[in-house]
């Protein structure tokens, strides 16, 4: 007889803040941990959703998932206002082909205490995601 019944058994993510302080070095940590056996890395927020989705990767479709983010005390200090304001600032001076009035308005908005810092949007990538549950450790 086949057991159909589903045991609730999720994969475990770990994401280790103590192993990077920087995006880049998030992006290489989620790549390590999200992209094994596979050539391809992360290095931009859109290519972080787009993995988090599955079908490539240690991600299934739409399968259940736990990313526990280890030291992430660390990593909201570290991808925190300094850091944001910096990526902001080096989208504008690059231009094309980022929408500098939209950065500009989010960096009017991190400034002003209202704003996303790095981590709150990494975090928000990975809740949107309703297969996945963070964990902040």
């Amino acid at each position: 007889m086949l057991n159909t019944s589903n045991n609730n058994k999720r994969k475990m993510i770990v994401i280790h803040g103590g192993h990077f302080s920087s995006l880049e070095g998030f992006y290489e940590e989620a790549s390590n941990v999200l992209m094994k056996d596979t050539d391809w890395k992360v290095g931009t927020l859109d290519g972080f959703d787009d993995i988090l989705y599955g079908g490539f990767g240690v991600v299934e479709n739409h399968e259940e998932i736990e990313i526990l983010w280890k030291e992430s005390e660390k990593s909201k200090e570290d991808l925190g206002f300094t850091l944001t304001k910096e990526f902001y600032e080096n989208k504008i001076k690059q231009g094309k082909p980022f929408n500098i009035e939209l950065i500009q308005q989010k960096l009017s908005e991190l400034i002003e205490g209202k704003g996303q810092t790095l981590f709150e949007i990494l975090v928000e990538i990975i809740e949107s995601h309703k297969n996945i549950t963070l964990i902040l450790d």
